[in-house]
C-alpha cells in the first residue's frame, strides 16, 4: 500500500504547456521549437527515472495544439516512461477520429498513453469548437457536448459498433469498430475534473481522475484540502459504482527548488505565489493552488504535508519549457532527487 490510499506506485511526471514565443530569453521561439523539444525534455527524464510525459492541449494560441502526433514521436525514442495529455478539450474533438490517433499512438507506445480529456478551460477563441464544426444542439451546453463526444470516443476505442457495414464489400450490414484497436487503453482514460460533483461523476463513468492547481469552486479550506476532499468523494463514488479494478488519481504541482543563482533570478521574491489565490473564473469562484518555490528541504517538507499529493498516486509537475531543454531537465533532476522522496516517490526501475 502507498500514501494514496491505493495500491499504485507513486508517481511523478512533468506537465507541459508547449509555450512558444519569438521573445527575448525564450529558448522556445517557434512551434517546431516547442514540439521537439518537448521529445528531447521526455527523453531526459525517463533517463532520470521520471514516470510521465504530459502535455497540455490549447487551440488558436501559440502553445501544443495537436497532440497525438507529438505522443506518438516521445513513444518512438522512449521505452518506459508514460505519454499522456492534461487534458485534451473535447469539446473541439471528433470522437471517432480522435479514437483512430489515440489507439495508433497507443500501439506505438506499447500500452503506455494515459490520456486525459475534459470540458476543458477558457481558450482565446470565442466559441473556437464551432470553427471545427462542433455545435452544440438546441438545449445542449458546451460541457454536455463534450461529454457525448467523451461517451462516442470511448465506446468507440472500446470496440463498439460505430458505423454500419457495407453488404456489397462485406456480405453484411453488421455495425463496424474503429480500426485499430489498443486492448487496454479504455482503463487509461482521464477526466479533468474542478469540482466535487464532476469528481463523482468521474468516478461512475469508470474514468480515472486527474486534477489540476485550479478548482472551480471554493468552500473556504487551504486548496490542497479541498482537493484531498474531492479525491476522497471520488473513490468513495467509485467503491460505490462497483469497479473491480483501482483507479489513479492525479494532481498537478508547480515545483521550483531554488538551487543556483540562475533559479533564484528566474524564480526568487515570487512571494505572492507561495499561497493559494482565490478568483472569479467564468462567472464561478476558483480557488488556485499555490507554488512550491524555493531551497529544495524547505518545499520537500512542504510537499510531504500537502493532503492531496498525499491522496494522489501520480504529481503532475507543471515545466517552464521556454526555458529550454537544459534548464527543465536540470529541474526535474533536482525534483527526483531532493524533493519527490519526501512525497513518497522513488525512481521508476
Amino acid at each position: 500500500m502507498t500514501t494514496d490510499g491505493g495500491t499504485h506506485r507513486k508517481r511523478i511526471g512533468f506537465l507541459s504547456f508547449g509555450h512558444w514565443q519569438p521573445v527575448p530569453g525564450s529558448q522556445t521561439r517557434t512551434a517546431a521549437d516547442a514540439l521537439l523539444q518537448t521529445i528531447e525534455l521526455a527523453v531526459a527524464a525517463e533517463e532520470l527515472g521520471i514516470d510521465g510525459a504530459y502535455v497540455r492541449v490549447h487551440h488558436f494560441a501559440r502553445q501544443l495544439a495537436s497532440p497525438f502526433p507529438l505522443l506518438s514521436a516521445i513513444a518512438a525514442r522512449t521505452s518506459r516512461i508514460e505519454i499522456g495529455t492534461g487534458v485534451i478539450d473535447m469539446r473541439y474533438e471528433h470522437p471517432l477520429y480522435m479514437a483512430e490517433e489515440a489507439a495508433a499512438a497507443d500501439l506505438i507506445s506499447g500500452g503506455r498513453l494515459q490520456l486525459g480529456v475534459s470540458r476543458g478551460s477558457p481558450e482565446t477563441a470565442l466559441r473556437g469548437y464551432e470553427s471545427f464544426g462542433y455545435v452544440p444542439a438546441e438545449g445542449q451546453s458546451d460541457a454536455d457536448m463534450a461529454r457525448a463526444h467523451t461517451e462516442l470516443f470511448r465506446a468507440a476505442i472500446d470496440g463498439a459498433g460505430v458505423a454500419r457495414a457495407n453488404p456489397r464489400m462485406t456480405g453484411s450490414d453488421a455495425p463496424l469498430a474503429i480500426q485499430p484497436l489498443s486492448p487496454g487503453l479504455p482503463e487509461r482514460i482521464w477526466w479533468g475534473s474542478g469540482t466535487r460533483a464532476t469528481a463523482r461523476w468521474t468516478a461512475e463513468q469508470g474514468m480515472n481522475l486527474m486534477s489540476s492547481t485550479l478548482l472551480s469552486e471554493d468552500t473556504g479550506v487551504p486548496f490542497d484540502e479541498l482537493q484531498a476532499e474531492q479525491i476522497e468523494l471520488y473513490r468513495q463514488a467509485w467503491r460505490d459504482a462497483g469497479w473491480e479494478r483501482e483507479p489513479r488519481v492525479s494532481v498537478s504541482r508547480s515545483v521550483i527548488p531554488l538551487t543556483t543563482d540562475l533559479d533564484r533570478a528566474y524564480f526568487g521574491g515570487r512571494e505572492d505565489e507561495r499561497h493559494d489565490q482565490v478568483g472569479m473564473l467564468e462567472g464561478v469562484r476558483a480557488r488556485f493552488g499555490k507554488s512550491y518555490t524555493g531551497e529544495p528541504d524547505v518545499i520537500a517538507e512542504e510537499l510531504s504535508k500537502d493532503a492531496a499529493v498525499a491522496a494522489a498516486d501520480t504529481v503532475l509537475l507543471t515545466v517552464p519549457n521556454q526555458l529550454g531543454v537544459e534548464y527543465n531537465a536540470q529541474l526535474l533532476e533536482n525534483i527526483a532527487r531532493h524533493v519527490a522522496p519526501a512525497f513518497g516517490w522513488s525512481p521508476a526501475g
